[in-house]
């Protein structure tokens, strides 16, 4: 038997509203893959589009920014 039907056979031991809880995290943890898998990706274009630049002076201080975070 394999993880997929491990965890299918243990979700239909379980009462209706476990197996609604059991959903509920499911899809928390879909969602928490895809924001990693997004924030991998931003740190990707982020790194390609300032490659040979780490060294370059800017021209701005800190007191350049209208908000601070």
């Amino acid at each position: 038997m394999n993880l997929e039907e491990t965890i299918i056979k243990q979700l239909q031991t379980l009462p209706p509203a476990e197996q609604a809880e059991a959903l509920d995290f499911i899809k928390y943890l879909r969602d928490k893959a895809l924001n990693q898998e997004a924030r991998n990706w931003e740190n990707l274009s982020l790194i390609s589009a300032m490659r040979e630049m780490e060294n370059e002076q800017t021209p701005y201080v800190m007191d350049d920014l209208k908000e601070v975070f």
